[in-house]
C-alpha cells in the first residue's frame, strides 16, 4: 500500500488513531496558491535561504514549455531581481536523469528551491523517489527553504490533489502521491479565484484521514515544524472535520455530510500535528 494513504492505525477501545500530518523537522516550506506577486512573500523566501548568501534552484518543470537558455537567462534575472545572490536552475522530464549524481549535486550547495506553477503530475513523473527528491529532503534537514506556487504548492503535500495528466479539474486522477514534504495532507490552490472552496471535500471524502489545506492566489503558508502562518492578501480553507460554532463560541465537530472548514487569513496560525487552529 502506497505511503501517500498513510492508514496506519490502533485501534483505542472503539476510536481510531490516524497517523499524524507533521511538517519537517528542520528548514521551512512556503506553499502559495498560486498567482503569487506579494513581494513580501518572496522576501520572507529570501531571507530564509540566507539572504545575501542564498542559492536558488528554480525546478520549473511542472510549467511543460522547453527550457531554453532563453528561459534560463529569465528566470536566473527574475530571481536575481529578488534579492537571490546565485541562481541555478534544475530541469529534466527524464526520471533517469533525477537519479544522476551529475545533475542533482546542485543541490548540494543550495540554500533555497522554489517550484513554480504549471501541472503538478509533471513534477511527480521526473523527481518522485529520485536522487532528486532526496536532496530537497536533505536540504530541509540542514535547515533550507522549499517553496512553490501552485503546481509547486500541491506537489509538497502527500496526497496530490487534481495529479490526473489529463484535466486539472479532476480531484483524484492518475497521480496521486506528492513529494510529501508535508506528510498526510492534501493541498490545493487557486481556491476563491476559481469557486475551488468545496472540491477538496471530494479527497477527504475517501481519505478522511487526511487534512485538507487549499490556498487562494497571492497568498501562501509558511510552514515551520507543524505550524504554519498565513502570508499574503487573501484566505487559506483548511478541512480538518471542524469548524466554529458562533452561538456556542467553541469549535466544534462537523456532523456528517457538513461541508464546513475554517477561513484562515494573513497572520493566522494553524498546528497541523494538534489539527488546531491557534488562536
Amino acid at each position: 500500500m502506497r505511503a501517500f494513504f498513510l492508514l496506519f492505525t490502533i485501534v483505542l477501545g472503539q476510536s481510531l488513531v490516524f497517523a499524524q500530518t507533521t511538517g519537517p523537522e528542520k528548514g521551512h516550506l512556503i506553499i502559495a496558491g498560486g498567482g503569487l506577486k506579494d513581494k513580501a512573500v518572496f522576501d520572507k523566501f529570501i531571507e530564509l535561504a540566507g539572504g545575501s548568501d542564498s542559492h536558488i534552484v528554480i525546478i520549473p518543470t511542472a510549467g511543460g514549455y522547453e527550457v531554453t537558455e532563453e528561459a534560463i537567462e529569465r528566470l536566473t534575472q527574475e530571481w536575481l531581481n529578488r534579492g537571490a545572490s546565485k541562481v541555478s536552475i534544475l530541469h529534466t522530464i527524464n526520471p533517469d536523469e533525477s537519479n544522476q549524481k551529475e545533475f542533482a549535486n546542485v543541490l548540494d550547495e543550495a540554500t533555497g528551491v522554489f517550484f513554480p506553477g504549471g501541472r503538478q503530475w509533471r513534477l511527480a513523473d521526473s523527481y518522485l523517489n529520485t536522487l532528486v527528491h532526496k536532496k530537497l529532503n536533505q536540504l530541509l534537514n540542514r535547515g533550507g527553504i522549499i517553496a512553490g506556487s501552485s503546481a509547486g504548492a500541491t506537489t509538497q503535500g502527500s496526497y496530490l490533489a487534481r495529479g490526473d495528466s489529463k484535466t486539472n479539474t479532476i480531484m483524484m486522477g492518475d497521480h496521486e502521491e506528492g513529494l510529501s514534504f508535508i506528510s498526510n495532507i492534501a493541498i490545493d490552490q487557486h481556491t476563491l479565484a476559481r469557486n475551488r472552496q468545496f472540491d477538496m471535500f471530494e479527497i477527504l471524502n475517501k481519505h478522511p484521514q487526511l487534512l485538507g489545506i487549499s490556498i487562494d492566489e497571492n497568498t501562501a503558508i509558511l510552514v515551520s515544524g507543524n505550524e504554519f502562518e498565513v502570508l499574503g492578501q487573501s484566505y487559506v480553507m483548511v478541512y480538518d472535520g471542524t469548524h466554529w460554532d458562533q452561538t456556542k463560541g467553541e469549535f466544534v465537530k462537523n456532523e456528517a455530510h457538513q461541508e464546513r472548514f475554517h477561513v484562515l487569513r494573513k497572520g493566522g496560525k494553524y498546528n497541523m500535528k494538534e489539527r488546531k487552529v491557534i488562536r
